[in-house]
């Protein structure tokens, strides 16, 4: 499927909920045009009579139609339609199957391999460096997927679904841990996750990491890639045993139709962990849908840094110049030789939304910058990454101190080396104006003393009042002189 040759729709036929996403875009990272979902319950009759509820059915036929029809009108040039857990093994999932392609569906029923698989390319696609276990939990089953050097190895899925979990539980005290155990013992899945991270893909798991994020008072909004300790599963377990239902509904960012399944979403993943033995706990945003769009790119494609990608997107949607933040970052490159090869890639986006601002009211400029890169849709950046990112951009367009937010997120060293970056983008955005041929025939260098600003012989009018400002507070920042040439 390729997001590159038109929009693109995949719709999600899940054993607790069903959802349509239309995507379009760069292929590497698409944007989400629309994103609808209905909690229609397939899964909810299985563990009684093997069958989907015929209210339900018709629940999720009414959704599919609709979706049929929205997909049509918003102009999706391919639409992908997958059935997973519930519709494989109810007695009356051929039916379902059959009504939509009567509808004019192709659906496509997804074994349990296959969906291990998906999600396991849908969290590679947003963290190409993943390295651990994928745990996607859905309504029906639980898919465990070992990820690492951005391919997808073992997979197995185990029927353990959040709606499963509750009658589990309900049999005898500590059966939901036993259960787990015979099962991954039995699949040779035991303590696979020792010493690695437990990547959470699911509804139910980010409504338990939102669920976190408010018991530790977290200081980003945001889910994706957000990471909890092992011990985060049990603790969870003892809140959700002592909180009203309406107390949870209460707190920001916790769907109401998640907050039935909590608790058991909690106990199971309380269970994974003693089981697994991972180092940390974290949150996937990307899955199945993402994954089934990753699987399908070329492999040119799927090794562009996501990142990377999308702020060169954005920067090119908002900026004046395009190709102005590849320069950009290659003409500051020599004031950070020596920086990490994670540290210098989120330079380079940096570089890259160095000019989003510009189409800003002048006075909050700063403010454009932190923001976007604060709570923008970024894959492959963890909270000190986006905490990076936004003080250099923050300082890139003129913001003075440090926002509260980010001191949270990175540490002192971190800010400085964000600030130093940021007065040098501001230094070369000052002194190009935005285009590439004032940087490309200047140079800047650093040593123990000074920092060195070379200028051919036409640009030397290019440095005035402005510029010689930016240049001494970037020299001050890195406790350097200033020394200008002109080349002769």
């Amino acid at each position: 499927m390729d997001t590159g040759s038109g929009r693109i729709g995949i719709i999600d036929i899940g054993s607790n909920s069903i959802r349509l996403v239309v995507y379009s875009g760069p292929e590497r990272v698409p944007a989400v045009l629309f994103n609808e979902k209905v909690m229609a319950g397939l899964g909810r009759g299985l563990s009684q009579n093997g069958a989907i509820d015929p209210e339900a059915m018709e629940r999720a036929l009414a959704a599919l139609a609709r979706f049929r029809l929205l997909a049509d009108q918003i102009g999706v040039a391919q639409l992908r339609t997958v059935a997973t857990a519930a519709v494989r093994e109810a007695s009356n999932g051929h039916l379902l199957l059959d009504r939509l392609v009567a509808l004019g569906f192709a659906p496509e029923l997804l074994s349990g391999d296959e969906e291990a698989q998906m999600a396991g390319y849908g969290v590679i696609s947003a963290m190409p460096e993943a390295d651990g276990i994928v745990g996607d939990l859905g309504g029906g089953s639980l898919e465990l997927v070992r990820v690492a050097d951005g391919k997808v190895h073992e997979r197995a899925s185990f029927p353990l679904g959040v709606l499963r979990i509750a009658a589990l539980r309900a049999k005898r005290p500590g059966m939901i841990d036993r259960e787990v155990g015979r099962m991954l013992e039995k699949a040779g899945w035991e303590h696979k996750c020792a010493g690695q991270p437990f990547y959470l893909v699911g509804g139910s798991w980010r409504s338990l990491a939102r669920l976190d994020m408010h018991l530790s008072d977290y200081a980003l909004p945001i889910v994706h890639n957000y990471a909890m300790s092992p011990e985060s599963a049990q603790r969870l377990v003892r809140v959700l045993a002592h909180i009203a239902p309406k107390k949870l509904r209460e707190m920001g960012g916790l769907s109401s139709s998640r907050i039935p399944n909590l608790s058991d979403a909690a106990h199971l993943l309380a269970a994974l962990v003693k089981q697994l033995d991972p180092t940390s706990l974290v949150v996937s945003a990307n899955g199945l849908r993402e994954g089934l769009l990753f699987e399908s790119l070329p492999q040119r494609v799927r090794a562009q840094d996501p990142l990377i990608c999308a702020a060169r997107e954005m920067g090119a949607q908002l900026g004046r110049y395009s190709e102005h933040g590849d320069v950009l970052d290659r003409w500051i490159a020599p004031l950070f030789e020596g920086e990490s090869a994670a540290d210098q890639r989120l330079r380079h986006a940096a570089s890259l939304l160095a000019d989003i601002g510009w189409r800003a009211h002048p006075e909050f400029r700063a403010e454009r910058g932190l923001e976007m890169a604060l709570h923008g849709n970024w894959s492959g950046i963890d909270a000190r990454g986006r905490g990076l990112l936004a003080h250099a951009l923050y300082v890139n367009f003129g913001g003075t101190g440090c926002e509260a937010v980010v001191t949270q997120l990175c540490s002192a060293e971190d800010l400085a080396r964000a600030e130093r970056w940021g007065l040098a983008l501001r230094l070369g955005q000052r002194l190009s104006a935005g285009v590439a041929i004032g940087l490309e025939s200047s140079r800047i260098m650093i040593d123990d003393v000074r920092i060195r600003l070379e200028l051919e012989p036409e640009q030397a009018s290019l440095y005035g009042e402005s510029v010689d400002r930016r240049l001494r507070a970037l020299a001050l920042a890195m406790g350097r002189n200033v020394e200008l040439v002109v080349l002769q």
